[in-house]
Protein backbone atom coordinates (compact mmCIF):
# COMPACT_ATOMS: atom_id res chain seq x y z
CA UNK A 1 0.00 0.00 0.00
CA UNK A 2 1.21 3.74 -0.77
CA UNK A 3 -0.82 6.73 0.94
CA UNK A 4 -0.35 9.60 -1.98
CA UNK A 5 -1.05 13.29 -0.94
CA UNK A 6 -1.87 15.01 -4.00
CA UNK A 7 -1.52 19.19 -3.96
CA UNK A 8 -3.57 21.04 -6.31
CA UNK A 9 -3.32 24.20 -8.05
CA UNK A 10 -5.74 26.00 -6.00
CA UNK A 11 -3.99 25.06 -2.94
CA UNK A 12 -6.36 21.80 -1.91
CA UNK A 13 -4.54 18.56 -1.15
CA UNK A 14 -6.39 15.38 -1.97
CA UNK A 15 -5.47 11.72 0.01
CA UNK A 16 -5.16 8.71 -2.53
CA UNK A 17 -4.07 5.11 -2.18
CA UNK A 18 -2.34 2.54 -4.66
CA UNK A 19 -2.43 -1.30 -3.81
CA UNK A 20 -1.58 -3.67 -6.15
CA UNK A 21 1.53 -4.51 -7.78
CA UNK A 22 3.67 -2.09 -9.79
CA UNK A 23 3.28 -2.43 -13.41
CA UNK A 24 0.25 -4.00 -13.61
CA UNK A 25 -3.15 -2.20 -14.95
CA UNK A 26 -4.57 0.76 -13.26
CA UNK A 27 -8.16 0.85 -12.26
CA UNK A 28 -9.15 3.90 -10.33
CA UNK A 29 -12.41 4.15 -7.75
CA UNK A 30 -14.21 7.66 -7.49
CA UNK A 31 -16.23 7.35 -4.11
CA UNK A 32 -19.69 9.35 -3.86
CA UNK A 33 -20.58 12.03 -2.04
CA UNK A 34 -21.10 11.20 1.84
CA UNK A 35 -18.07 8.33 1.18
CA UNK A 36 -14.74 7.72 1.05
CA UNK A 37 -12.04 5.69 -0.28
CA UNK A 38 -13.46 3.16 2.11
CA UNK A 39 -16.35 2.43 0.60
CA UNK A 40 -14.20 0.30 -2.59
CA UNK A 41 -12.45 -1.63 0.82
CA UNK A 42 -13.72 -5.02 -0.84
CA UNK A 43 -13.15 -3.84 -4.52
CA UNK A 44 -9.22 -3.15 -3.43
CA UNK A 45 -9.04 -6.76 -1.86
CA UNK A 46 -10.46 -8.33 -4.85
CA UNK A 47 -8.72 -6.57 -7.36
CA UNK A 48 -5.12 -5.61 -6.12
CA UNK A 49 -3.95 -9.20 -6.71
CA UNK A 50 -3.58 -8.69 -10.16
CA UNK A 51 -4.83 -4.68 -10.97
CA UNK A 52 -2.82 -1.55 -9.97
CA UNK A 53 -6.42 0.14 -7.46
CA UNK A 54 -6.13 3.45 -7.21
CA UNK A 55 -8.83 5.19 -4.58
CA UNK A 56 -8.87 8.42 -3.64
CA UNK A 57 -11.10 10.64 -1.42
CA UNK A 58 -12.70 13.14 -3.88
CA UNK A 59 -12.39 17.02 -2.87
CA UNK A 60 -14.05 17.25 0.84
CA UNK A 61 -14.53 13.93 1.30
CA UNK A 62 -12.64 11.69 3.85
CA UNK A 63 -9.10 13.06 4.38
CA UNK A 64 -9.18 15.57 1.32
CA UNK A 65 -9.45 19.15 1.97
CA UNK A 66 -12.69 21.03 1.33
CA UNK A 67 -12.57 24.23 -0.47
CA UNK A 68 -14.64 27.22 -0.60
CA UNK A 69 -17.68 28.03 -2.23
CA UNK A 70 -19.86 25.95 -4.44
CA UNK A 71 -18.00 23.28 -6.81
CA UNK A 72 -18.59 21.87 -10.60
CA UNK A 73 -18.03 18.86 -12.14
CA UNK A 74 -15.17 20.37 -14.47
CA UNK A 75 -13.39 20.62 -11.29
CA UNK A 76 -13.88 17.03 -9.83
CA UNK A 77 -12.98 16.06 -12.73
CA UNK A 78 -10.03 17.88 -12.84
CA UNK A 79 -9.19 16.61 -9.69
CA UNK A 80 -9.55 12.83 -10.76
CA UNK A 81 -6.71 13.64 -13.52
CA UNK A 82 -4.55 15.13 -11.05
CA UNK A 83 -4.74 11.67 -8.90
CA UNK A 84 -3.96 10.08 -11.83
CA UNK A 85 -0.85 12.36 -12.73
CA UNK A 86 0.51 11.94 -9.32
CA UNK A 87 0.10 8.10 -9.34
CA UNK A 88 1.73 7.79 -12.66
CA UNK A 89 -1.11 6.03 -14.47
CA UNK A 90 -1.34 7.74 -17.70
CA UNK A 91 -4.20 5.09 -18.37
CA UNK A 92 -7.05 3.78 -16.34
CA UNK A 93 -10.10 1.84 -16.04
CA UNK A 94 -12.08 4.24 -14.45
CA UNK A 95 -15.04 3.12 -11.77
CA UNK A 96 -17.66 5.97 -10.33
CA UNK A 97 -20.16 5.91 -7.98
CA UNK A 98 -22.57 8.05 -7.67
CA UNK A 99 -21.26 11.69 -7.59
CA UNK A 100 -18.15 9.51 -9.12
CA UNK A 101 -19.85 9.16 -12.10
CA UNK A 102 -19.97 12.83 -13.45
CA UNK A 103 -16.50 13.20 -12.11
CA UNK A 104 -15.46 10.51 -14.21
CA UNK A 105 -17.65 11.37 -17.43
CA UNK A 106 -15.84 14.89 -16.98
CA UNK A 107 -12.16 13.60 -16.53
CA UNK A 108 -13.29 11.24 -19.19
CA UNK A 109 -14.41 14.67 -21.76
CA UNK A 110 -11.31 16.48 -21.04
CA UNK A 111 -8.75 13.45 -21.56
CA UNK A 112 -10.54 10.30 -23.63
CA UNK A 113 -7.09 8.78 -24.15
CA UNK A 114 -6.68 8.21 -20.28
CA UNK A 115 -10.05 5.92 -19.95
CA UNK A 116 -9.56 2.18 -21.37
CA UNK A 117 -12.71 1.66 -19.56
CA UNK A 118 -15.82 3.47 -17.89
CA UNK A 119 -18.14 1.51 -15.03
CA UNK A 120 -20.73 3.77 -14.00
CA UNK A 121 -22.14 2.88 -10.34
CA UNK A 122 -25.56 4.29 -9.81
CA UNK A 123 -24.59 6.99 -11.45
CA UNK A 124 -26.08 8.93 -14.87
CA UNK A 125 -24.92 11.17 -16.88
CA UNK A 126 -27.37 14.31 -16.63
CA UNK A 127 -29.15 14.88 -13.36
CA UNK A 128 -33.04 14.50 -13.08
CA UNK A 129 -35.50 17.33 -13.44
CA UNK A 130 -35.87 18.92 -9.96
CA UNK A 131 -33.17 17.60 -8.42
CA UNK A 132 -32.08 21.13 -7.15
CA UNK A 133 -34.88 21.47 -4.41
CA UNK A 134 -33.87 18.33 -3.16
CA UNK A 135 -30.10 19.58 -2.84
CA UNK A 136 -30.62 22.49 -1.40
CA UNK A 137 -33.01 21.00 1.35
CA UNK A 138 -29.92 18.93 2.29
CA UNK A 139 -27.25 21.30 2.35
CA UNK A 140 -29.47 23.43 4.57
CA UNK A 141 -30.16 20.38 6.58
CA UNK A 142 -26.71 19.59 7.09
CA UNK A 143 -25.41 23.51 8.02
CA UNK A 144 -28.31 23.95 10.42
CA UNK A 145 -28.34 20.38 11.89
CA UNK A 146 -24.68 18.81 11.13
CA UNK A 147 -23.83 15.30 9.54
CA UNK A 148 -25.05 13.58 11.87
CA UNK A 149 -29.07 14.37 10.55
CA UNK A 150 -27.75 13.52 7.43
CA UNK A 151 -26.34 10.13 7.99
CA UNK A 152 -29.29 9.38 9.87
CA UNK A 153 -31.81 10.38 7.50
CA UNK A 154 -29.49 8.61 4.64
CA UNK A 155 -27.99 5.48 5.58
CA UNK A 156 -31.06 3.76 5.68
CA UNK A 157 -32.29 4.99 2.05
CA UNK A 158 -28.87 3.57 0.60
CA UNK A 159 -28.66 0.68 2.51
CA UNK A 160 -32.96 -0.81 2.08
CA UNK A 161 -33.56 -3.80 3.77
CA UNK A 162 -30.77 -3.48 5.64
CA UNK A 163 -31.05 -3.61 9.70
CA UNK A 164 -30.29 0.13 11.03
CA UNK A 165 -27.81 -2.26 13.93
CA UNK A 166 -25.97 -3.73 11.80
CA UNK A 167 -22.18 -3.79 11.37
CA UNK A 168 -22.66 -2.56 7.78
CA UNK A 169 -25.16 0.75 8.50
CA UNK A 170 -23.21 1.84 11.36
CA UNK A 171 -20.29 1.81 9.32
CA UNK A 172 -22.17 3.99 6.60
CA UNK A 173 -23.37 6.11 9.43
CA UNK A 174 -19.54 6.36 10.93
CA UNK A 175 -18.56 7.27 7.30
CA UNK A 176 -21.36 9.76 6.77
CA UNK A 177 -21.37 11.81 9.70
CA UNK A 178 -16.85 11.93 9.18
CA UNK A 179 -17.85 13.78 5.88
CA UNK A 180 -16.65 17.53 6.28
CA UNK A 181 -20.00 20.31 5.92
CA UNK A 182 -18.01 22.40 3.51
CA UNK A 183 -17.31 19.62 1.63
CA UNK A 184 -21.09 18.24 1.50
CA UNK A 185 -21.95 21.35 0.59
CA UNK A 186 -20.06 22.21 -1.65
CA UNK A 187 -20.99 18.71 -3.61
CA UNK A 188 -24.96 19.55 -3.29
CA UNK A 189 -24.05 22.49 -5.76
CA UNK A 190 -22.60 20.42 -8.56
CA UNK A 191 -25.11 17.78 -7.61
CA UNK A 192 -28.20 19.90 -8.43
CA UNK A 193 -27.97 20.35 -12.03
CA UNK A 194 -25.65 19.06 -14.29
CA UNK A 195 -25.23 17.17 -17.87
CA UNK A 196 -21.85 15.43 -18.19
CA UNK A 197 -23.13 13.63 -21.48
CA UNK A 198 -19.56 12.46 -23.53
CA UNK A 199 -19.06 10.78 -25.94
CA UNK A 200 -17.86 7.21 -25.34
CA UNK A 201 -15.35 5.32 -27.74
CA UNK A 202 -14.30 3.10 -24.34
CA UNK A 203 -15.82 0.03 -23.08
CA UNK A 204 -18.66 0.79 -20.44
CA UNK A 205 -20.22 -0.85 -17.59
CA UNK A 206 -23.78 0.29 -15.78
CA UNK A 207 -24.31 -1.07 -12.75
CA UNK A 208 -27.28 -0.26 -10.29
CA UNK A 209 -28.22 -1.92 -7.11
CA UNK A 210 -31.62 -3.65 -7.65
CA UNK A 211 -33.46 -1.51 -5.30
CA UNK A 212 -31.75 1.88 -5.61
CA UNK A 213 -35.58 3.58 -6.67
CA UNK A 214 -35.30 4.57 -10.23
CA UNK A 215 -31.93 4.46 -10.57
CA UNK A 216 -31.46 0.51 -12.49
CA UNK A 217 -33.94 2.16 -15.34
CA UNK A 218 -32.03 5.47 -15.35
CA UNK A 219 -28.61 3.45 -15.94
CA UNK A 220 -29.84 1.14 -18.49
CA UNK A 221 -31.60 3.95 -20.52
CA UNK A 222 -28.35 6.62 -19.94
CA UNK A 223 -25.53 3.46 -20.92
CA UNK A 224 -27.20 0.52 -22.48
CA UNK A 225 -27.86 2.38 -26.09
CA UNK A 226 -23.90 2.74 -26.13
CA UNK A 227 -22.78 0.13 -28.93
CA UNK A 228 -21.50 -2.63 -26.63
CA UNK A 229 -22.19 -1.20 -23.49
CA UNK A 230 -22.93 -3.80 -20.92
CA UNK A 231 -26.00 -3.73 -18.01
CA UNK A 232 -25.51 -5.40 -14.48
CA UNK A 233 -28.28 -5.10 -11.76
CA UNK A 234 -26.92 -5.98 -8.87
CA UNK A 235 -29.96 -8.08 -6.42
CA UNK A 236 -30.13 -7.31 -2.67
CA UNK A 237 -28.44 -3.87 -2.98
CA UNK A 238 -29.53 -0.02 -3.28
CA UNK A 239 -27.61 2.93 -3.82
CA UNK A 240 -24.17 0.86 -3.12
CA UNK A 241 -24.14 -1.98 -4.29
CA UNK A 242 -20.25 -2.68 -4.13
CA UNK A 243 -20.49 -1.77 -0.79
CA UNK A 244 -24.22 -3.81 0.21
CA UNK A 245 -23.50 -6.84 -2.24
CA UNK A 246 -19.44 -6.38 -2.72
CA UNK A 247 -19.67 -10.25 -3.95
CA UNK A 248 -22.30 -9.84 -6.42
CA UNK A 249 -20.72 -6.80 -7.85
CA UNK A 250 -17.18 -7.83 -7.84
CA UNK A 251 -18.28 -10.73 -9.93
CA UNK A 252 -19.81 -8.01 -12.47
CA UNK A 253 -17.06 -6.01 -12.37
CA UNK A 254 -14.38 -8.82 -13.04
CA UNK A 255 -15.97 -10.10 -15.57
CA UNK A 256 -16.36 -6.68 -17.30
CA UNK A 257 -12.54 -6.41 -16.59
CA UNK A 258 -11.53 -9.88 -17.71
CA UNK A 259 -13.10 -9.26 -21.68
CA UNK A 260 -12.30 -5.66 -21.55
CA UNK A 261 -9.16 -4.69 -19.67
CA UNK A 262 -7.84 -8.26 -19.03
CA UNK A 263 -4.18 -8.77 -17.26
CA UNK A 264 -3.26 -12.25 -15.46
CA UNK A 265 -2.10 -13.04 -11.97
CA UNK A 266 1.31 -13.67 -13.64
CA UNK A 267 1.13 -10.80 -16.01
CA UNK A 268 1.10 -8.73 -13.04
Amino acid sequence: MTALSVPLPDGITLHARIDGPEGAPCVVFANSVLTDMSIWDAQADALSDRYRVLRYDQRGHGASEASAGAMDFARYGADLLAVMDAAGADRAAVVGLSMGCPTALAALAAAPDRFAAFVAVDGVMRSAAGRAAFWTERRETALRDGMEAIAASTAPRWLPGESEDSALSARLRAIIAGTSVAGFAAATYALSDYDQTTALACPVLGVAGADDGAMPDAVSKQFGGIPGARIAIIPGAGHLPNFQNPEAFNDALLAFLDQNYPTTKEQA
